[in-house]
């Protein structure tokens, strides 16, 4: 059995010894190559694609390829994405439209367009199919893989494999990703950060512990900013900070994510990669272009998200148990509030009488900048009966938007829509 490489190169797939020893490639002369002790023995990986949404609104107009875009809710939302042109004014994502824009006042800025992204993500998600099933997406644009085993199916070892995707991908599709390779899911996501844009590094299990030992605890997947706080208060603020302590001890301070912490801190993950995750909620938001306070113009802009949130769920196979209103104030802070309905629904109609009452209680005379739906605890359509989904006073409902859904497609903006829809249009006209 010949020895595992430990070279590769990126770009015509040559694989062989010479781990840290070759400045290019023997068979094409390419500088890509990456070399590491352990690269034959690793198969699980992680795929970013690298700002996903701007990326693929520069591919579609080629006059953007040196300039900073933006891809959002205008002056008055937030940052959704940021090409790495953009990123070097310190714009990030979810930063407020208006900060960034101050930061890069030429940034151009470009309407999100959530259709196209999903459609352009299938599409990648097709090709990583293709290299194995075992495949586990995290959102529309990035996905856990694990190649174990596919050595004799694509006559290499899984980074081979890995860095023919990225290729594919960037020739087909017209966008780069980042690929990161380990020998589990949480190193893995650390590894595709490391080198982006158009990156491949690899964490093998050598190096595992030396890596994470200076690195700050918020690398940690779960432990987000208030968590962060309370380690700093216990004097933990580096990973390797965390191995000074046993694991019954992190549990006791932390409850169930201290064992979590305790073998995350030493490489460890036992999660496997479980194919074909399917999405938590499905939601729809919209930022005003100005602050609104009176109760029937918020009523207007819900009914308008229940519509896009509804279609989405018919459009794929879904129904939701629980609906969820969001709101943003004018001093940028974010309330949320839920309920559970009595029978799982993707109905229009069904989502806005269910989120109103709280509308209702939170339209109280403050100003707000944002307002959003979605719907949680998914099923597919099909496992519920049709005297579950839709009693007698959502029947009609349901023929009515349905109808609607089939017009849309044929005559887009200009088929006819509901009565409640025609109001919110006049109102803001």
């Amino acid at each position: 059995m010949p020895a595992a490489p430990s070279a590769l190169c990126r770009d015509c797939g040559w694989e062989g010894d010479g781990a840290g020893a070759l400045d290019s490639c023997p068979a094409c002369r390419s500088r890509r190559i990456l070399g590491h002790g352990e690269l034959g023995a690793l198969a699980i990986a992680h795929v970013d694609c690298d700002a996903f949404y701007a990326a693929i609104e520069k591919r579609d107009d080629p006059a953007l390829a040196d300039k900073p875009v933006l891809v959002g809710g205008g002056k008055r939302g937030v940052v959704s994405a940021a090409c790495y042109i953009a990123r070097r004014y310190g714009i990030r994502s979810a930063m407020p439209m208006f900060k960034a824009l101050e930061a890069c006042p030429h940034a151009v800025v470009i309407p999100p367009d959530i259709e196209k992204y999903s459609r352009v993500g299938r599409e990648v998600r097709e090709m990583m199919v293709a290299r194995t099933p075992l495949v586990e997406p995290l959102s529309i644009d990035e996905a856990f893989l694990d190649l174990s085993g596919t050595e004799g199916v694509h006559g290499g070892s899984p980074a081979r494999s890995l860095a023919g995707l990225a290729r594919e991908i960037e020739e087909r599709i017209g966008v780069t990703v980042s690929v990161g390779l380990s020998y589990n899911k949480f190193l893995a996501k650390i590894a595709s950060d490391l080198d982006k844009p158009r990156g491949f590094s690899v964490i093998g299990r050598a190096e595992a512990c030396d890596f994470l030992t200076d690195k700050p605890v918020g690398l940690l997947w779960g432990v987000g900013a208030a968590l962060q706080r309370r380690l700093a208060r216990d004097g933990i603020r580096r990973i390797g900070e965390l191995r000074q302590y046993p694991e019954a001890e992190l549990v006791r301070r932390y409850g169930a994510i201290g064992r979590r912490l305790a073998r995350f801190s030493q490489g460890q993950d036992g999660r496997p990669v479980k194919p074909g995750r399917a999405a938590k909620s499905v939601s729809s938001e919209i930022t005003f272009g100005e602050d609104i306070r009176a109760f029937q113009e918020l009523e207007a802009k819900l009914w308008r998200q229940c519509e896009r949130v509804a279609r989405r769920m018919r459009k794929s196979e879904l129904v939701g148990r629980t609906a969820t209103l969001k709101l943003r104030t004018a001093d940028f802070r974010i309330l949320t509030r839920s309920r559970t309905l009595a029978a799982p629904t993707q109905l229009a109609e069904v989502l806005f009488q269910a989120v109103l009452p709280l509308l209702e209680k939170e339209a109280d005379g403050r100003l707000y900048r944002l307002i959003g739906v979605g719907l949680s605890g998914l099923d597919n359509a099909d496992t519920q009966s049709q005297a579950d989904l839709f009693g007698a006073d959502d029947e009609r409902a349901a023929v009515l938007e349905k109808t609607v859904d089939r017009l849309r497609a044929r005559f887009g903006n200009a088929a006819p829509v509901k009565g409640r829809s025609l109001g919110a249009k006049r109102k803001r006209s």
